[in-house]
């Protein structure tokens, strides 16, 4: 037997389909008329016990290998916690990492104990080739996207392996799943599903964690298939909703109008992730096409409003095409949601303050516009990380200095420690965020009462007005409160 784990990510109202080990499972199915492996899901955030069902499925089996996907962040967390005492109790059982997080920190992985091989990158073709060499009929070095600990105790990084089409793999095993359990409300629908058209991403932002993987590779499955496996979803579990989970879902016009003609019919509602320079070339006709699709909000990183600071991110975009994009995408009632990276270690104070004012452009533009403000946290980059910070920061070892408090909250930008990022100005980030998302709180946010969203939009009114957003602690108060009047079930 096969073991895939999803690590729990997050609260189970968040819940939704584990697509990275779905497409491990994929390829183990039987297809042709050839018999397919014999394996089980795990889902840490549907199971409220993995580390139980992990125990029920080894023990008196002959448990070939325990298949793990991993991010950076609470899962990676959640992993650590899982493998190790799956690793104690069954020493024999091999275990793989594969994911965001081995392919980033591929060595720090392999430091740890309880992980005996990582899976780089696109893993369809690499596992079962693992799978292969394990059995003995293939050469561990000759997996290629593979890497592992030898005799010696030396990592071996095989060579990458070229990137694939999602159209070169089999559709995703839905049914190994409980799917009603995963069609949760958003503010998309009642049952919102998740589906990756794509994998990769061909531009290279300095500060991004898809370039060291992907290499500015991207490859995007037919608009036919899309629609195909959307009809099929819809059809076949109701659903009504989906979130597109590509690192950039529009590849260019012919195909984002194609793929709002074929999607059209079954009335789903959508949000997905584009670029805004590619979206001003689009024609009008071609924005039309996308809302009548469904397109209820579309995710763009415009990072900043300094056109120095989006150069050094090698963002290839201008803060003028953002202001453009934002009031351009208005008049066809599709919601841009911009997402900044605030805290150039070169001037960080400045960024913050230009960072800052140009937000408060963007609503003056289109109110209805979400903002997103996250610290600049770094990662891994071949071509040097943004702000040249190598010589400033040092990144764990291992991945349980990882699972530290210090290090989560680095990884989920809470409190990253940054040695460039002054304390005062981090305040500032930190209290611009809480008060234009008390202003503005995100539709997004299903569960937030309208009382709630009256009472923090009253609160937080004036301090927007005047701009003033030092010591917020009416807002801290207010946003604590309204988690803590939600009903227990919307707390869960």
């Amino acid at each position: 037997m096969i073991i895939l784990l999803h690590p729990r990510t997050g609260k189970p109202k968040n819940r939704r389909f584990p697509l990275a080990i779905l497409s491990i499972a994929a390829v183990l199915e039987g297809h042709d008329g050839k018999a397919g492996e014999d394996y089980a899901i795990v889902d840490g955030n549907l199971d409220p016990n993995p580390g139980n069902t992990l125990d029920q499925l080894a023990s008196g089996r002959n448990v070939e290998l325990l298949a793990v996907s991993v991010m950076p962040g609470p899962q990676m967390v959640s992993a650590v916690e899982l493998c190790r005492a799956f690793r104690k109790r069954y020493p024999g059982v091999p275990i793989v990492w594969g994911g965001y997080f081995p392919s980033l920190y591929t060595d720090a992985a392999l430091n740890a104990g309880y992980v005996d091989y990582c899976v780089r990158g696109q893993g369809e073709e690499t596992f079962p080739e693992l799978l292969e060499a394990l059995r003995g009929f293939r050469a561990l070095k000759n997996v290629r996207g593979l890497s592992f600990t030898d005799a010696f105790g030396l990592h071996v990084h095989n060579a990458m392996r070229p990137l694939r089409s999602p159209n070169d793999f089999p559709w995703l095993p839905y049914h190994r799943l409980p799917v009603e359990k995963y069609l949760l409300p958003t503010f998309l629908g009642h049952r919102t599903a998740v589906h990756q058209a794509s994998i990769g991403c061909p531009y290279r932002c300095q500060f991004c964690g898809v370039v060291p993987i992907f290499d500015g590779r991207q490859k995007t499955e037919t608009p036919q298939r899309t629609a195909a496996v959307l009809t099929h979803l819809r059809q076949q579990y109701g659903i009504d909703a989906v979130q597109f989970y590509d690192n950039n879902f529009f590849l260019n016009e012919s195909h984002a109008r194609e793929q709002a003609e074929l999607i059209a019919p079954l009335g789903l509602r959508w949000w997905a992730e584009g670029r805004i320079d590619a979206f001003l070339r689009y024609s009008d006709a071609t924005l039309r096409a996308m809302r009548e699709s469904g397109a209820t909000m579309i995710f763009f990183g415009a990072e900043s409003g300094s056109d120095k600071v989006l150069a050094n991110m090698n963002k290839q975009i201008t803060s003028a095409q953002t202001l453009e994009l934002a009031a351009r995408i208005r008049q066809f009632g599709i919601i841009p949601e911009f997402s900044f990276v605030v805290g150039d270690p070169a001037n960080p104070e400045e960024d913050t303050r230009a960072t800052i004012d140009f937000v408060r452009r963007i609503k003056r533009l289109n109110p209805a516009a979400e903002i997103i403000v996250q610290h600049y946290i770094p990662v891994p980059n071949p071509n040097g990380m943004y702000g040249s910070v190598e010589d400033q920061i040092r990144f764990p070892s291992t991945p349980d200095e990882w699972a530290t408090d210090r290090w989560l909250n680095f990884t989920i930008r809470q409190d990253p420690q940054l040695p460039w990022l002054p304390r005062a100005v981090q305040r500032r980030i930190d209290n611009f965020e809480l008060v234009i998302n008390s202003r503005w709180p995100t539709i997004q946010d299903v569960h937030l009462p309208k009382w709630g969203r009256w009472m923090l939009q009253s609160l937080s009114g004036w301090r927007y007005a005047l701009g003033f957003y030092g010591f917020p602690v009416e807002l801290e108060w207010a946003q604590r409160f309204v988690a803590l009047r939600k009903p227990r079930w919307e707390s869960l």
